[in-house]
């Protein structure tokens, strides 16, 4: 696989994260793109998003990690329009031959017979109903579902057979749902995260370019909690020299708008998201870039990541723990709880029948 370049030489492209396409660590081969002095054509500064389809063979993913409040999840979408740069699912688009970079918010995969694998999966004997987390790895309302509404069928099939759900977002796309979403409410079946990273407009643009507004974000709390549904939100990355500042700030921010629990975890930059968030620090905050990644090396113990459990999404250091000290105050004072799955119904489930008579 080809790179575009060297990151330090490359200028963003409009509406992408990414400033280019790290190598795919898989690949047995190398390359980089070298100028050779001859003239060439500019480059476009936009790049087309691509859309391919893939079978599920199965549906839901299922973990043992003592960090994670659910077990098992649900992705409709391999890699994510919304472009974050910072996202720590880009490294699993390099399974799919495709680079962690560019790639993961351009070249898209979307999941065909979900649906039907799920019913099957509920079906089985030995399944124990817990709640399902969707979407684990990628946003299930970024802007690819508007076209493919898996999440949606998803969601009707919960429904009927009565699962409970949590969902994790930072996209207004969920509100097409609102009527679904406030009756699974009713059975207790449904919480909502709204993910919240910056309320400022200017930095959301380059660092999740592709996502809801900070304002639209917040008017999906206020919607959600108006129609009964249980919402909270995630402060999810704190970039530390970035965005910490802004914690109390959104925390008031969400509480107003009515979400009622909050979490957050640090930034998290496994395999290739270091070099790919280093050179969007380059290309767009140069001047603070050398102070940031200092300070989540502090945060990591000298290292760009630290994946041991228990240290992955909070850090460790005085830094680290000066965050979780400021977060928790600014939760008493603004009433908000902790994240928790706990008070979701999973009595009331009952194995869908045959797909052909579901929803009779």
């Amino acid at each position: 696989m080809a790179s575009l370049g060297h990151p330090s030489q490359l200028s963003p492209y409009k509406g992408r994260g990414a400033t280019y396409d790290p190598h795919n660590r898989f690949a047995p081969t190398h390359s980089v793109v070298e100028d050779d002095g001859w003239w060439r054509e500019e480059s476009s500064t936009t790049i087309a998003t691509e859309v391919r389809e893939e079978v599920s063979k199965s549906a839901l993913s299922w973990n043992n990690s003592p960090d994670l409040p659910f077990d098992r999840s649900l992705n409709p979408y391999r890699g994510c329009e919304h472009g974050c740069v910072y996202c720590y699912a880009r490294p699993s688009h390099a399974y799919w031959d495709l680079s962690p970079g560019l790639d993961f918010e351009t070249k898209l995969i979307a999941r065909s017979g979900l649906v039907e694998r799920l019913t099957e999966e509920l079906c089985h004997p030995h399944y124990v109903c817990r709640p399902i987390n969707l979407s684990g790895n990628t946003d299930c309302y970024q802007p690819l579902e508007a076209k493919h509404q898996t999440t949606r069928r998803l969601l009707e099939l919960l429904l009927a057979c009565r699962h409970p759900v949590t969902i994790v977002t930072k996209s207004s796309l969920i509100l097409r749902d609102l009527e679904l979403l406030s009756e699974m409410a009713e059975h207790r079946l449904v919480r909502v995260f709204v993910s919240l990273t910056s309320l400022d407009a200017n930095l959301k643009r380059t660092l999740e370019p592709r996502t809801a507004s900070p304002q639209a974000r917040l008017k999906v709390i206020r919607e959600l909690n108006t129609a009964g549904i249980p919402v909270g939100t995630l402060i999810s990355p704190i970039i530390p020299g970035l965005t910490d500042h802004e914690i109390e700030r959104i925390l008031e921010a969400a509480s107003r708008a009515g979400a009622r629990t909050a979490s957050w975890m640090l930034l998290r930059l496994p395999h290739e998201v270091a070099p790919l968030f280093e050179a969007w620090l380059e290309a767009h905050y140069p001047e603070r870039a050398a102070k940031v990644m200092s300070l989540i090396r502090q945060c990591r113990g000298g290292k760009d990541y630290d994946a041991r459990f228990g240290k992955r999404f909070r850090g460790e250091g005085v830094f680290a723990e000066m965050i979780g000290q400021r977060f928790k105050r600014a939760s008493r004072q603004w009433n908000m709880q902790s994240r928790t799955e706990q008070g979701l119904n999973t009595h009331d489930f009952r194995p869908p029948r045959a797909q052909g008579d579901l929803f009779i």
